[in-house]
């Protein structure tokens, strides 16, 4: 049986993550201090640099059991046959001299088998509780199969949909990376680490890793300190104050310094401002990687300078078992730098339980249970994000009796899953196809014809029965979107349109004169301006895993109700990147209309465009912006009002609202509060998200809300990089997505 946490309350989201004090250190803490401390005075100097070492499982079993014997593998990745991991353990605990388990470790990142939509989609939900529960199972799931590590939650601020890895982030804003990201970790974690269903979380990639040049993976960062403290630090700090058991580095450097290597980020901020003690990892061969940054010169070097920085574990590259006892000797690591590291490494597999029992009981029926099924598909139903409805063509009525199916990821059972799944099946997943048949298809008629059999395909040459059975149907359902191989890790793109010709099938089923449904499953923002004109309606869905079948079918239908938002902004043409909601004001801010390119009159005046902040060709803003999303209802936002006009830094705002359902179904609405600061010491953002809610209303139902805003959640790092609120002006909105809602002024004073 698997317990979920408790629910959130309401104003849960408001809060500032990364502001709360840390809880007291349980009691439980100096016994496992003690057990450290007396095990590491027992340890060589060799087997603290194994403990150190965390090897790949390359199948070769008996040379992994000789270095687990010598004491030379402190965690072993890639391992998913429980028994051997039993008998590992068995070696470790009666065949080597400190009896110090191994830490087995695997990439468990939206799900293990049960698969689960991909972070991005979950930020969509805007639902941490649903985020937590996903996490909990994907724990569930993986630990039965001896999985105590894996390296998640990935909470990289993502402003820029060409790189790849957008797909594991939770999106562009702060405080949603923040209130996610405690979410999976609180899920991984469970209510004790040493449960044996709990397994260790990871904070990566640390840090900026996200703002990659041109989006492109790996890629060179410059992030000034200011930026780092007030918009890629707090996810990382909420992680660390939630006591997430491990951090990785990122690959990239920043102003030069790789993270590997930075003793500014891993000291002086996680160590002695956070007061974290857990355990850092390198990624993938991101020490030697060094190397190829021009940063070191060789392994050794490369060793030293990130076990000096404060890395705590080598992720495969083996330079740290190689060369840290001759850098001992040479005096170039102290030992009481390799102590502090081992000290890491070992408080984490006591918190594990390891040391008591880290076996694994198998048989374990606990994947693809039914409960896991109907949660994966609750959450991809959350994470569905409706971009446009004319005219209500959904919810699809009684009136239709024959459906078209067609584009490429309507029956894709491999590429629904998405983006980093090592584990997922392809045979367990339910496809829109498939779940469209088993659901509706003894009410329905239900034709298919992809027209394109992948989404980088080219052939045209299946038009023609597509376009057919199009003209035979009431309505036409267009799958189109990514492959899961056209995201992730090292999958950047240029080109943000829609690939192969899918563009043009989507064109020619718009010209049948049938109303176009277009659900589009893809790994990050992609470009489909002219796909949305052609299209009735558009269900967006980041790669929504298992069971996004059986919750676009019923969405489709009207039996869920989509309540989903953009957590991320999307770009009208790629040229806009990076655009996103939170940016900073500028001296000539867009007013009045836009002119666009092709209604500049010949010869115009230099200054006649007004000399303002825009893209001649795409205009002031995005194809939609963040938090947009629509329902197959409608809500109504009114009666705002605020507890004071004038407030001091030690009080708390109350805002009230009135929030009424003045549509036909029953519906959530994702209320969002919004604040700007109008003056500072430095410049602030147009607006800042401050807070959300879920909030399900009947038809005809209304309910006054509130949100608590402490106005010392309106601090930043300022000019004298001080965290401080300032006193001056403010405007706080509250609203269906960042660019509407109602709005009041208020004032901070001394």
């Amino acid at each position: 049986m698997i317990k979920f946490g408790k629910p959130l309350s309401m104003c849960l989201c408001l809060l500032a993550v990364w502001a709360c004090v840390p809880k007291a250190a349980k009691e439980g803490d100096k016994e496992t201090e003690n057990r450290v401390e007396a095990l590491l005075a027992k340890m060589t100097l060799q087997e603290k640099i194994g403990q150190m070492n965390q090897m790949n499982y390359s199948g070769n079993v008996e040379e992994i059991a000789g270095l687990i014997k010598e004491g030379k593998i402190g965690s072993l990745l890639n391992l998913t046959d429980p028994e051997l991991v039993n008998k590992l353990h068995e070696i470790a605990l009666k065949e080597s001299r400190l009896k110090i388990p191994v830490l087995i470790s695997r990439d468990v990142i939206h799900g293990y088998k049960t698969i689960f939509p991909i972070p991005l989609g979950q930020a969509a939900t805007f639902n941490p509780e649903i985020v937590e529960q996903g996490a909990r199972i994907a724990a569930v799931e993986a630990s039965s199969d001896g999985i105590r590590w894996t390296f998640a939650p990935m909470v990289d601020l993502s402003r820029d949909p060409r790189w790849g890895r957008i797909a594991e982030s939770f999106g562009e804003d702060p405080l949603m990376n923040a209130v996610m990201g405690e979410a999976m970790i609180r899920g991984f974690q469970g209510e004790k680490l040493s449960d044996p269903s709990a397994i260790a979380a990871c904070a990566k990639h640390f840090v900026g890793y996200g703002a990659a040049e041109a989006g492109k993976d790996y890629n060179s960062t410059f992030i000034p300190e200011r930026l780092l403290r007030n918009v890629y630090f707090p996810p990382f700090e909420a992680a660390a104050k939630a006591k997430c058991a491990t951090f990785m580095v990122s690959f990239n450097d920043n102003d030069g310094v790789p993270s590997t290597g930075n003793s500014f980020i891993l000291k002086d901020i996680l160590r002695d401002e956070w007061k974290y003690d857990g355990m850092v990892v390198t990624d993938w061969a991101s020490a030697t990687e060094m190397i190829a940054h021009g940063f070191c010169k060789d392994r050794k070097q490369a060793a030293a300078i990130a076990v000096n920085a404060g890395v705590n574990m080598e992720m495969v590259s083996g330079a740290f078992i190689e060369s840290l006892e001759a850098l001992v000797d040479e005096k170039k690591v102290s030992i009481t730098t390799i102590d502090d590291a081992v000290r890491n490494i070992l408080r984490l597999k006591f918190r594990l339980g390891l040391f008591e029992n880290p076996y694994v009981a198998t048989p374990q029926a606990v994947k693809y249970t039914e409960v896991h099924l109907e949660k994966a598909k609750e959450t991809a139903e959350q994470s569905a994000i409706l971009l446009k409805n004319a005219d209500n063509v959904l919810p699809l009525s009684e009136k239709v009796r024959t459906i078209a199916v067609v584009g490429p990821m309507a029956d894709a059972p491999h590429d629904q899953l998405g983006t980093w799944c090592f584990d997922g099946e392809k045979n367990q997943t339910q496809t829109p196809l498939n779940a469209l048949r088993k659901l509706y298809g003894d009410k329905i008629r239900v034709i298919y014809e992809p027209g394109l059999m992948y989404s980088r395909d080219n052939n045209k040459a299946a038009f023609h029965k597509a376009i057919a059975a199009a003209r035979q149907a009431d309505v036409v359902v267009a799958f189109v979107g990514e492959e899961s191989i056209l995201s992730g890790e090292a999958h950047s793109l240029a080109d943000l349109s829609l690939r192969g010709a899918q563009s043009d099938l989507i064109t020619a089923l718009a010209q049948t004169g049938k109303p176009l449904v277009t659900v589009v499953m893809a790994g990050r923002p992609l470009t489909i301006g002219k796909e949305v004109d052609e299209s009735a309606a558009v269900l967006y869905m980041f790669h929504p895993g298992t069971m996004g079948g059986p919750a676009i079918a019923d969405l489709l239908f009207g039996k869920a109700v989509p309540s989903g938002k953009t957590p991320v902004t999307f770009p009208k043409m790629v040229g806009q990147v990076p655009v996103y909601y939170a940016h900073n004001r500028t001296g000539r801010a867009p007013t009045g209309e836009e002119t666009l390119i092709d209604n500049i009159p010949l010869e115009a005046g230099q200054t006649s465009l007004g000399c303002t902040s825009f893209h001649m060709d795409a205009g002031f803003g995005p194809l939609f912006p963040f938090g947009y999303g629509l329902s197959y209802t409608a809500f109504a936002y009114s009666n705002l009002k605020l507890s004071a006009a004038k407030l001091n830094t030690r009080d708390t705002l109350t805002v009230r609202f009135e929030l009424a359902n003045t549509g036909k179904y029953t519906g959530v609405e994702i209320v969002q509060l919004y604040v700007r600061d109008h003056v500072g010491s430095v410049t602030r953002p147009v607006k800042e998200l401050k807070g959300f809610q879920r909030v399900s209303l009947e038809p005809g139902e209304h309910k006054t809300l509130i949100f608590t805003l402490p106005i010392e959640n309106l601090a930043f790092w300022n000019r004298d990089m001080k965290k401080v609120v300032e006193p001056g002006d403010f405007t706080l909105w509250v609203g269906t997505n960042s660019e509407e809602g109602l709005s009041a002024d208020f004032e901070v004073i001394e």
